[in-house]
């Protein structure tokens, strides 16, 4: 238990906009108490043109690091010391740690946490995925997944430059056959496709009915959906894929996978990942 007689707390959190559907401190927090910490997780508004008075203010308060969600994810970059292997290859920074004298070093962690979720139920290595959306966390997952073996990669992304560009970025870092598409109406995936990642914001809380624009019906059967948004964590394409009868990953595990290694580097200790995925449960009544 923390000293009850020290009253100064260690502050991370999250830099978002908008980030008040963000439910990470529901998890870390529980997590920092387990582990005896007098640690606090904020959930911090932070508009894009306020990016960098933002870091310079976590600096200023002697913060031990931050997330970053939309849209910071890489214009963060700009405003770091360091990035590690894995962020610089990704191109995408979700995790940054603040050293000693203030030093900033950026990492990502998202693409880590999504390949846990999904070796939690099946191998990686020979499948074809399909991954929606070209944004920080599709940089990450997309390359991840080729790294663990994934022998196929497709971007889709209503910007087709966005896209291209991520898919150019994937084969030059990791060497695996990767394409894209432009993502105009309804898409629909090939039988071929083995792995369907929603890795954009479509059916993120309030929106919560919003609809993914693919047709699931073009899958084969034995295909894995997954859906990085945590909140819901049942969203609108999680519900349809059960009932057409395809396995699903929601955004929990991707989001409580990413966490335990960010506490990691953040405090040194290893948290407990069921007292997390609980935490986060409660909240959302599963």
């Amino acid at each position: 238990m923390p000293d009850a007689r020290v009253f100064k707390q260690e502050l991370v959190g999250v830099f978002g906009h908008p980030v008040a559907e963000n439910p990470t401190q529901a998890m870390i927090e529980p997590a920092f108490s387990a582990l005896g910490l007098n640690w606090r997780y904020l959930t911090v508004e932070v508009r894009p043109d306020q990016l960098a008075a933002a870091v310079r203010g976590a600096l200023a308060m002697n913060w031990r690091g931050f997330n970053c969600t939309i849209p910071h994810k890489m214009a963060v970059i700009d405003h770091l010391d360091e990035l590690t292997p894995a962020a610089h290859a990704i191109g995408a920074v979700n995790c940054v740690v603040i050293g000693e004298r203030g030093h900033l070093l950026g990492d990502n962690t998202d693409g880590k946490g999504f390949v846990e979720s999904v070796r939690a139920i099946r191998a990686i290595e020979g499948q074809h995925a399909v991954i929606l959306g070209a944004g920080g966390a599709a940089r990450a997952i997309a390359v991840e997944l080729a790294l663990a073996g994934a022998e196929r990669i497709e971007i889709v992304n209503r910007d087709a430059a966005r896209g291209a560009e991520l898919a150019a970025h994937v084969g030059r870092v990791t060497g695996v056959s990767a394409t894209s598409w432009s993502w105009t109406g309804m898409y629909r995936p090939s039988a071929e496709t083995t792995l369907l990642v929603n890795a954009t914001s479509i059916g993120l809380f309030p929106d919560v009915e919003a609809r993914v624009p693919v047709e699931l019906q073009w899958l084969d059967r034995d295909a894995l959906v997954c859906d990085v948004i945590p909140n819901p964590p049942r969203t609108q394409l999680i519900r349809e894929a059960e009932t057409r009868g395809h396995e699903v990953l929601d955004g929990l595990g991707m989001l409580v996978n990413q966490g335990v290694i960010g506490i990691r580097l953040w405090t040194g200790q290893d948290p407990d990942a069921r007292i997390m995925r609980q935490g986060l449960e409660e909240v959302f009544g599963v």
